[in-house]
């Protein structure tokens, strides 16, 4: 058994809307050769007691201070496990054979008495949950690549790995150059021919694509539990390239859904093969907004256009209603992406029974609403106002004709 050292690099995300930190792991064995490299995200979404009968969900980061006691390289097994926090720890169990190694096991261990993560807790216990991701035939001397989301659900706990590099069993104490990539990135470099529409128009023109499929969505704190977050809608995005400007639309059949549910903050996150957008609500106990988005959309040819907005404050209604907006809207995210939403409405807090509470319309439909009322008010005055003019009129050549026979 090797008893390994260690040394631990960071890289800071500027304006990255993933709750995550990038964390560099090198770890070296008693010869001071690397035999273990990983570099990955990962974001943790617990929902734990907080009383009788009531529960609430916190989501936190793996984080920049990390400890990697307990990380061991053997022929043909190796561990690398993180330490943080008070009493945290984030395990990868690998195994190898002849030419591939895998992982076996991710275990994710934390201290419910931890009141900096876990406000209000009920519980002093330290719990652990083991996730079996599929990361599986990975060859020997090469590196496992996977930008796309892995998420993991076990009981209460919600795992999701992203942006991961890991390589297990390094040979000549160097990171290999040739890497294994996820079936998931695989996957999503295939794009349908028929999906995007291609323009010369200006980046504000009008999207030329059919209405969007109504989708959908809705995140439940675990399988056993109704919706904490629900949302339907239409959506089109129209991103500039160069001097083109194209746009695609999100098809709610071929779309993955994950987030989370907070106290003050939840997170919706759609994922297809050609879009991946998430969405952050906070709340303030009064209201809840749309507070950012993070946008990727990979076209056809070139490379994947990419828009964060963390400084917004769109569809707002009070805590306990639901928001809706039922025409087109657009919304432009930065300079070289805006979206276009069809038949909207999302709920991110206090959800019931899994349905939508009362909704409160957008400023379009409300003013909609009015123009036919105020057309007919109008109308009625302007009649009421000729009838009275005519029975005045009427009343005064009367008079006239009376003094007149006298």
């Amino acid at each position: 058994m090797f008893w390994c050292a260690f040394v631990v690099l960071f890289l800071a995300l500027g304006n990255e809307l993933h709750l995550s930190h990038a964390t560099e792991v090198s770890v070296n064995n008693t010869e001071n050769k690397l035999c273990l490299y990983a570099n990955l995200m990962v974001n943790f979404s617990v929902t734990y007691e907080v009383g009788v009968n009531k529960s609430e969900t916190v989501l936190f980061v793996l984080p920049e201070n990390v400890t990697t006691e307990g990380s061991t390289c053997k022929n043909t097994t190796s561990t690398l496990k993180l330490g943080f926090g008070d009493g945290h720890s984030w395990a990868v169990e690998f195994t190898k054979d002849n030419k591939t190694y895998q992982v076996d096991s991710i275990v994710f261990t934390y201290n419910l008495n931890d009141s900096s993560v876990f406000t209000n807790s009920t519980s002093n216990e330290t719990k652990s949950v083991t996730a079996k991701p599929r990361i599986t035939n990975v060859g020997v001397d090469t590196y496992y690549s996977c930008k796309s989301e892995n998420v993991q659900r076990v009981e209460s706990v919600t795992q999701t790995l992203y942006d991961v590099t890991l390589q297990a069993f390094v040979t000549n104490g160097s990171k290999s150059d040739t890497d294994t990539v996820c079936a998931a990135d695989l996957t999503s470099t295939t794009v349908a021919p028929t999906t995007t529409v291609t323009t010369t128009a200006a980046p504000t023109s009008t999207p030329t694509l059919p209405t969007p499929t109504t989708g959908n969505y809705s995140i439940a704190p675990d399988f056993n539990s109704t919706a904490c977050l629900m949302a339907t809608f239409g959506l089109r995005i129209g991103f500039k390239q160069g001097d083109k400007v194209e746009t695609i639309n999100l098809v709610p059949s071929a779309t993955n859904v994950s987030g989370a549910c907070g106290v003050n903050s939840s997170n919706l996150t759609l994922t297809s093969d050609t879009i991946k957008i998430m969405f952050t609500f906070s709340n303030d106990s009064k209201k809840f907004h749309l507070h950012a988005l993070n946008v990727t959309v990979k076209p056809a040819t070139g490379a994947a256009v990419v828009a964060v907005n963390t400084n917004m404050s769109i569809w707002a209604a009070a805590v306990g209603s639901s928001y809706m907006c039922n025409k087109e809207q657009t919304l432009t995210v930065t300079e070289t992406l805006t979206l276009y939403t069809f038949k909207l409405r999302v709920q991110p807090f206090g959800v019931e029974k899994g349905e939508f509470a009362t909704a409160e319309d957008c400023r379009d439909d409300t003013t909609g609403s009015w123009i036919v009322p105020t057309a007919v008010g109008v109308a009625l005055a302007v009649l009421v106002l000729i009838v009275l003019i005519a029975y005045f009129i009427g009343r005064k050549r009367n008079q006239g004709s009376s003094y007149e026979h006298f």
